[in-house]
């Protein structure tokens, strides 16, 4: 992939739901549990300080308010796939579940890996941490 507009490209032909869609940001409306479980996962193009281009994709688990960030480092440790962050989401500190891949390394395959492994990877991290909750 050369470009985010490759990347989304791959997205709609793919079948995803999109629900966001600026120039450099898409969100994809994930369906887990045969419905009865729903991820949002951000896709957004970043630059290094070289100008290299990546792709972070991101997921919101829950706000850090009253979350046990022991059980949460526990859980990342044991994950095979993404990193642990703090991002904001209208003001409000969230834990976010999100892995940065450079693009002259992605697929089309990859870029389905990376949606689903953090979709389904932040909602379980989400079920777990708010009691069962689905609150993203």
């Amino acid at each position: 992939m050369d470009n985010f507009e490759q990347i989304r490209s791959h997205l709609v032909n793919a079948g995803y739901k999109l629900s966001l869609q600026d120039p450099y940001m898409t969100c994809v409306e994930l369906s887990l549990a045969q419905g009865k479980r729903h991820q949002s996962i951000f896709l957004a193009e970043l630059q290094d300080e070289d100008g290299r281009d990546y792709l972070r994709v991101s997921t919101a688990v829950g706000p850090i308010t009253g979350m046990d960030a022991r059980r949460a480092l526990a859980f990342n440790w044991q994950s095979r796939v993404g990193y642990l962050a703090i991002g904001e989401l209208d003001g409000v500190p969230y834990l976010q579940l999100c892995e940065n891949r450079p693009y002259d390394c992605l697929t089309a395959a990859e870029i389905d890996r990376l949606v689903l492994d953090i979709g389904g990877t932040g909602d379980e991290m989400e079920h777990r941490m708010s009691a069962g909750g689905d609150l993203l």
